[in-house]
């Protein structure tokens, strides 16, 4: 891939209480400088003291909500990335909370791809969301949630579908 090279030698914080994610992370994301760590306190610590360009966040288990908010603080770029927390509430919460994106972990393969949307959407000042929904579109989490998913917050996912609406038709002008 050759927008793969924007991911080389960047500082990229994966955080997972699963070793064996973390290690396939290492294998996915091998072109960049990767700083693991597998609980909270251990990516706090990192959040806090080091360069840091992009984060990757579990949900469960590391409390990825509390590092989402340190990351944002900082302006870093934040992925969350889940299988037991993958829930619509969780979703509509870490776009709330101000992630970047939301991967399930059955995704995992296309990682790069996903983080590569994010960097080039802040560069363009797009919503970071913008690519995420055309690779995930309504009928990934249709088959895996049912067809009323977005029915418990309906006003928000209206006024989400309607900002990435906006921004593409102003693209296109």
């Amino acid at each position: 891939m050759a927008e793969g090279i924007v991911l080389d030698g960047l500082r990229i914080l994966v955080v997972d209480d699963e070793p064996d994610i973390l290690e396939i992370l290492g294998e996915l994301l091998s072109m960049a400088k990767l700083i693991k760590a597998s609980n909270y306190s251990e990516a706090k610590k990192a959040l806090e003291t080091q360069e840091i360009d992009l984060a990757v966040l579990d949900i469960m288990g590391v409390n990825g909500y509390g590092l989402l908010e340190i990351a944002k603080n900082k302006n870093i770029p934040t992925v969350m990335l889940t299988a037991h927390a993958f829930t619509p509430d969780n979703l509509a919460r870490s776009i709330k909370e101000g992630a970047d994106s939301y991967i399930p972990k059955e995704e995992l393969s296309r990682i790069e791809e996903f983080l590569i949307d994010v960097l080039k959407a802040r560069r363009q000042g797009d919503s970071t969301w913008k690519y995420w929904e055309e690779k995930l579109p309504s009928s990934y989490f249709e088959r895996r949630w049912g067809s009323t998913w977005q029915s418990s917050n309906k006003e928000f996912w209206d006024t989400f579908r309607s900002s990435i609406k906006a921004r593409r038709d102003r693209e296109s002008k």
